[in-house]
């Protein structure tokens, strides 16, 4: 059973699934190539990073594709058919599925749980137990056991479970990659809506259906999305910021050091762009004062 096949449905018991969208939490940068968060790091499957990825636990669907090191404070979880062009250094313990294949080391201080048909071309070393098998993925198996308690009808026990889980995880709010999304220097490209959090650096051009940017963060890209972009207060993109049939909003202190095309276009005051601004519907420009609001 692979990662992709369970986390629909334990997120329908969650209520949500958190492989909906592409998330970027406060305080996330790219550096060196690799995209650093303090946090976890889980993305979906069939997805592309020309990144290495430096976190807490790092999580991996089917056939995800990291074309750099894993470093994972905490666990790695790697399910079937993952490719990983570079070491992975895994703080605590690591779990691989079938026909992983990494080129370079495995370094795990915990144990190792792996799969059969796992390749790792340059050796690898574990402090804790090694185990041979195919291990179930962490939200699999908790998807199992969520089932089980509702299907005896400890609805109550099912919850606490869930709610532990997700107080768990979020200490810190992680960094999710969507299915089959690609992410590298030049570009990420997701056909789900993006979010990006506060005090971020990123590098590449952010591809999405519609995209929400926090405050003070510096973006080495463009926006475009198909639907509405906002845009918070302090940050500057290097680039243009183009929707296809949505709206844009510049929040005070906003500046976008490229275009803007959009449909309807609100700036708030302070916000600045040094292209052309083109808005095919209307423009309003939003002072501190509601009353000074301008059309």
């Amino acid at each position: 059973m692979g990662f992709n096949r369970g986390d629909d449905h334990l997120f329908t018991v969650f209520g949500t699934d958190p492989l909906e969208a592409l998330s970027i939490p406060d305080g996330t940068e790219v550096k060196e190539h690799d995209l650093v968060t303090d946090g976890n790091v889980l993305v979906g499957g069939q997805s592309t990073v020309e990144l290495g990825i430096r976190g807490g636990t790092v999580v991996a669907g089917e056939r995800v594709n990291v074309e750099g090191d894993i470093e994972a404070d905490g666990d790695c979880r790697l399910d079937m058919w993952c490719e990983i062009d570079g070491n992975v250094l895994v703080g605590d313990d690591a779990y691989l599925g079938e026909r992983v294949h990494i080129t370079g080391q495995l370094i795990v201080s915990g144990d190792l749980d792996i799969g059969d048909d796992v390749e790792i071309e340059r050796g690898f070393e574990a402090n804790g137990w090694i185990v041979i098998r195919n291990p179930m993925p962490t939200i699999v198996f908790l998807f199992v056991y969520l089932s089980h308690l509702l299907r005896v009808g400890e609805k109550e026990a099912a919850a606490e479970v869930a709610d532990e889980f997700l107080a768990e995880e979020r200490d810190a709010d992680p960094v999710v990659i969507p299915r089959s999304a690609h992410v590298s220097d030049d570009t990420w490209r997701v056909s789900t809506p993006a979010t990006i959090g506060e005090a971020c650096r990123l590098h590449g051009n952010i591809r999405a259906e519609s995209v929400v940017v926090g405050e003070d963060n510096t973006i080495f890209g463009s926006l475009r999305a198909r639907e509405d972009i906002r845009v918070g207060e302090g940050t500057t993109v290097h680039g243009d910021v183009t929707t296809r049939g949505g709206s844009v909003e510049l929040t005070s202190g906003a500046r976008v050091l490229g275009d803007v095309s959009c449909r309807d276009l609100t700036l708030h005051e302070g916000a600045s762009v040094d292209g052309t601004v083109r808005a095919r519907g209307e423009m309003r420009i939003r002072g501190e004062d509601p009353s000074r609001e301008v059309e």
